[in-house]
């Protein structure tokens, strides 16, 4: 990798640097490239551990395909931030003699003998959510808004989902 003459190691100007004829644009902070970003499909491809390696160790990594921008992210990482940023506000009420669970501004409620079987059917309903809103949802306006929602089910394990759930 040979970085572009007048590159300031400190510096915190953009500059380019020359991968095998690609040009990767990134931000330099003393002398660890910080940003990832290839301009097209066919650089990102060619460099996917680039992008890989970027995202795993948490660095801002994209990728430009015409007039799209991806942004290539750790799935652990993006799943924690969703889960922090869009809390379950599940409701769990005792009702005839079993339990009751829904998430307000979700079409998704569950009834349960117990509290434990409770959040068990209510990961299966999110999951049966999560592929309905990809099969036919995903652009019913008053579904669209739930994109963060799928992608922290689809990114979350059963224990995560019951986690996030209740609030742990």
């Amino acid at each position: 990798m040979s970085v572009s003459p007048g590159v300031r190691e400190r510096g915190r100007d953009p500059v380019a640097v020359e991968i095998e004829g690609y040009r990767l644009y990134s931000l330099y902070r003393g002398g660890v490239v910080t940003v990832t970003h290839f301009a097209t499909l066919t650089e990102g491809r060619a460099h996917f551990t680039d992008l890989f390696d970027a995202a795993e160790s948490g660095r801002p990594a994209s990728v430009r395909r015409d007039s799209a921008r991806a942004a290539v992210v750790d799935a652990e990482r993006l799943r924690h931030a969703l889960a922090a940023l869009r809390p379950s506000g599940a409701e769990l009420l005792a009702e005839a003699g079993g339990w009751s669970m829904f998430i307000p501004g979700l079409p998704v409620a569950v009834d349960a003998a117990s509290v434990d079987e409770v959040l068990e059917e209510m990961v299966e309903a999110l999951r049966e959510y999560a592929e309905d809103w990809t099969d036919r949802l995903l652009h019913a306006p008053n579904h669209a808004q739930n994109w963060g929602l799928v992608q922290l089910i689809a990114l979350s394990d059963d224990q995560q989902l019951r986690d996030w759930l209740v609030g742990a």
